[in-house]
Parts: structure tokens; C-alpha cells; sequence
């Protein structure tokens, strides 16, 4: 598998990809002014566009991000971002939720925010989803049950082949995820997410031998991910201080698993 990254604007790079030749983006742009990326802003527009054209039929996009609270009110730029992605041509396949164990800043007049968006966007139907089954069902070995309501706002019953079936002691995850934050950042990067987000959507949204992009490389964690779930990575990083940052990381980490590996054989 090739896992490359460039120090170079995600635009020009992503530019330089043949058309529909990434099978899932993972990546965190970032969010308004709430971190300074060493003076670094990024054009979301183009961004979009760009990953619009590289992402392969099928494939799937997923955009991690927030708002910014300014003068009392959220920035609504993550809404912004999603409704120009539809604008563009993807789909807005889910939204779903990174909820996290606490907040970093509460105020005394709102409830405490503890959750960003994921976005799942896909261009046209996801070719690939394995979910994932680690929800603990409370309907475990009974009989699979229930109603749905239907257009006409009358309950119905579930088709009587469900009857014959028995609930499994784990069922597929909701589409809100807790996932606690990295309590020790020695990246140097000031945004790092947990690993096990982009091993997640990794996992769920392509196979061994696709094609990984992360336009915003940051620390490096979703290529740390792609790497280790065999999936060949592109990534871009602008800034040369986190990108050198990362290239060291991702060294250490890959020498570390490569002797792992060799240890183990």
C-alpha cells in the first residue's frame, strides 16, 4: 500500500488527482476562527469542488466539523458547508454525531455543547458500508417486534418473516457516536481527534486496497488509520511545521508496527 502526503494547499493538490480516483475522504477542516493554524485559512468552496470531482461514484466523503459561537450566536457555516456539498452534486448521506465525554468551555446561558457534526456526504449510493455491530441490543434473543407508521400516519406491522428471526446481543450503532478526546496531545498540532474516529469510517466506508484522502492532514491520524486498515493515502497539509511534525510521526509509527509485524511472523 502507498501512503503519501504533500506540503502543499489541498486545492492545488487535489487538482493534480485524476478525476473520480478516491474511494473516502476522512478529514476535520477547520472551524472558523476557533484555532489558529499558524495563520493558515482554507477556501471551503473549492475545497467541495475539488472533492466533488476526485471522489469516485460511490464513494463517500466525511466531514468532521463545528461552529464557532460568536456575539452569541453559532456561525452556521458547518450548515453552510453541507447544503453547498448537495449544491455540488453529493449526497447528504447522514448526519451524524461525535459526541464527546465533556466540553471545554461551558457558558452559563446554554446547555453544554458537547458533540460536533460528522457529515456523510456520498456521490450518488455508497458502493461500500460495513457497519459496524457493537450496540449492546436489549432485545437480545427475543423475537424481532414492532410497528413502523406509515405515509398515512397509521401504525403497521412489520412484515410476519421478521417474526421468525431472533435479535442478536449486538446490533448495528446509531448514527451518534461517543467517542472520548485524547487526553495527551504531544503532536504539536492544537486539533487532533481520536484514532478511532477515522479507523471507524475507514472501516465502515471502504475495503483493504481503496484509496484514502485526507485534504486536511493535521497530525496525521487518518493517515495513521489508513495505514494501519491497508489502505493506500493522499494527504495535504499547508503548513510546514505541522507537516514535518507529521512526516516524524508517521515514521515512528509505521517502524514501530513494520517490527511489530516482523516480530510477530
Amino acid at each position: 500500500m502507498q501512503s503519501v502526503a504533500y506540503n502543499m494547499n489541498c486545492v492545488d493538490g487535489m487538482a493534480q488527482l485524476p478525476a473520480e480516483s478516491v474511494d473516502l475522504t476522512v478529514t476535520s477542516p477547520p472551524y472558523d476562527n476557533i484555532r489558529d493554524y499558524n495563520g493558515y485559512s482554507f477556501d471551503w468552496h473549492k475545497t467541495i469542488e475539488q472533492l466533488y470531482r476526485v471522489t469516485k461514484p460511490g464513494g463517500v466523503v466525511v466531514w468532521i466539523v463545528s461552529d464557532q459561537t460568536v456575539n452569541g450566536s453559532e456561525s452556521g457555516t458547518s450548515f453552510k458547508q453541507a447544503l453547498f456539498a448537495m449544491e455540488c452534486g453529493f449526497n447528504l448521506h447522514d448526519t451524524m454525531i461525535w459526541e464527546k465525554e465533556s466540553c471545554a468551555f461551558p457558558e452559563a446561558t446554554r446547555y453544554y455543547p458537547v458533540f460536533e457534526y460528522m457529515f456523510v456526504f456520498s456521490k450518488g449510493k455508497p458502493k461500500t458500508f460495513h457497519p459496524i455491530e457493537d450496540r449492546q441490543n436489549k432485545w437480545a434473543g427475543t423475537n424481532v417486534h414492532g410497528t413502523f407508521r406509515g405515509s398515512d400516519g397509521k401504525l403497521k406491522r412489520r412484515s410476519s418473516t421478521w417474526k421468525e428471526t431472533v435479535c442478536k446481543d449486538t446490533g448495528c450503532r446509531f448514527n451518534v457516536w461517543q467517542v472520548n478526546t485524547e487526553k495527551n496531545n504531544d503532536t504539536g498540532h492544537p486539533a487532533v481527534f481520536p484514532i478511532s474516529l477515522p479507523i471507524d469510517h475507514i472501516r465502515s466506508w471502504s475495503n483493504e486496497g481503496d484509496t484514502v484522502l485526507d485534504p486536511f492532514l493535521g497530525s496525521g491520524t487518518t493517515r495513521i488509520a489508513a495505514y494501519d486498515l491497508n489502505r493506500n493515502f493522499i494527504g495535504y497539509e499547508i503548513s510546514k511545521e505541522y507537516f514535518d511534525a507529521e512526516e516524524e510521526r508517521f515514521a515512528r509509527h509505521s517502524a514501530q508496527l513494520n517490527l511489530f509485524l516482523t516480530e510477530s511472523e
